[in-house]
This record gives C-alpha cells, structure tokens and sequence, in this order.
C-alpha cells in the first residue's frame, strides 16, 4: 500500500504542520483555528482563549507522544511545545494520557453538535451515518499517521483507560441528542441511551477494522457503514401493555 505524503497539499494546514514535526507551528494553528470558529459561533474571547489553549496542548501532547514514544513525554516537553507553564497545563489535564484522550473527545462532541444541526426531517439513521463518518474526513489522506495514534492508544493501558472514559463520557450527549430528534424522554425511554451506546462502539469497531486491513478502505466509508448497521433498524420500544397500565414498571413485583 503507498503511503501519502504526509505534508502534501491534501491536507490542512494544521495536520500539515503536525507531521511534519512544527510543534510550535501546529500549537499556533490550532489556537487560531478555534479562536476563529468560536467568534464565529459567538463565543466568548475568554472562553475562545481556554477552548484554544486546551486544543494545543492535546494536538501536542499526542504528536509528541506519537514521535517518541508515550514513555518519553514529560508535561514539561508539551508545555514547552505550546509554549505555556505546567500550572496551565493541569488547569486543563491531571495528566498526559488526558491530555492525548481528550482529543477524542472533542470529536464526540463535535458529532453531537453536527447531529442537532441536521435537517430535522432527515431520517436519524441517515443522519447519524453522516455526522459520524465526516468527523474521520481527513482520515482518508492520513493513513500512516492515523494509524500510529490507533497504535498508540491501544498499546498503553494507561491512555487506553482515559480513551475508553471518553467513549463513556460521550454516551449521554449523544444520547440527549437523540432524544431530541426523536421526541422520547431520557427519564423514561432506553431507547436513545441504547442507541448512542451502540452507534459510539460501532464507530470504534469499524476504526479497529480499518487499523487491521492497515488503511485498505476508505474510513469514512467503513464508519457509515458501521453505524448503519446499528442505526438503520433502530427504533423506540413501543410501551408493554402492562406499562401503559401502570403495572410493569420498574420494582412493579416489589410493590405488588
């Protein structure tokens, strides 16, 4: 399989910058590119400000890692990078495994703000395909490094811990989000806990298959088609007649 160029034209500046090694350039262009999206969605500076610093030091955090090793990266070496003391990092992060989990996170939640973006009249299955798969975009172009921080989160057990805490962290969002697009009730329907529990680990299924084929098939693609084997049938429960009648409710045997 040919590997792309990992500084060609095809990528964005950023990832540019961050394979090629530009620490310093990749923490100036991750601040600015968050200060810009958070002016235009009406962020405040402040806020812009601690989104932006915090982005720098995960990007960084995790490329350093990548390059030498997770072993090898001290706090120190990724404030350095970003230019900012330590008191500022563990304003953000208790560790560096955070720090490097934490990117996957912020993908979550920008698929939970996709998600409430979306035509409302779109099917959720369609929907949850789309928002998922465009998040791993760039993918497409960055076999080898993708592939290197899949390697690196599932070597460590100690970064594997933080990233499976995203992954759990992200299930309720999603699952609000759900609900929201469905009309059910996270007090009182399972379905869009269930639903977003499934489509977040079906997203990872299909990025563990991608890792093993080495990159072979277009990521995007593999995700939509993950979630939809999840989500294309899903549908709410309908109540049991026993609930609809107020007796087969939760602890409805340790009342009787």
């Amino acid at each position: 399989m040919r590997v792309p160029d990992p500084i060609d034209g095809r990528h964005s500046p950023r990832l540019r910058s961050f394979l090629s090694g530009n620490l310093a350039q990749c923490a100036r262009l991750a601040y600015c590119e968050v200060m810009s999206d958070g002016q235009a969605s009406g962020t405040g500076l402040r806020e812009r400000k601690k989104l932006a610093t915090r982005e720098a030091l995960a990007q960084a955090a995790l490329q350093l890692a990548i390059e030498r090793g997770l072993e090898n990266v001290r706090v120190e070496d990724i404030t350095d990078a970003v230019n900012v003391s330590r008191r500022t990092f563990t304003n953000y992060f208790s560790c560096k495994e955070e720090a490097i989990a934490s990117v996957n996170a912020e993908r979550s939640a920008r698929i939970v703000e996709a998600l409430r973006e979306r035509p409302a009249g779109e099917p959720l299955p369609d929907a949850l395909a789309a928002v998922f798969a465009e998040q791993y975009e760039e993918a497409a172009a960055l076999d080898r490094y993708d592939i290197e921080r899949i390697e690196l989160v599932t070597s460590s057990p100690a970064l594997r811990g933080e990233f499976l805490k995203t992954l759990a962290d992200a299930e309720l969002p999603l699952a609000e989000a759900i609900a929201g697009r469905t009309g059910t009730d996270l007090q009182r329907d399972l379905f869009p806990r269930v639903l977003a529990a499934a489509v977040l680990s079906a997203s990872r299924s299909a990025v563990a298959y991608w890792r093993v084929i080495k990159g072979t098939e277009s990521l995007p693609s593999l995700v939509r088609q993950a979630v939809l084997q999840v989500a294309g049938t899903a549908r709410p429960a309908r109540p049991a007649p026993d609930d609809t009648q107020g007796g087969g409710g939760p602890g409805a045997d340790r009342d009787a």
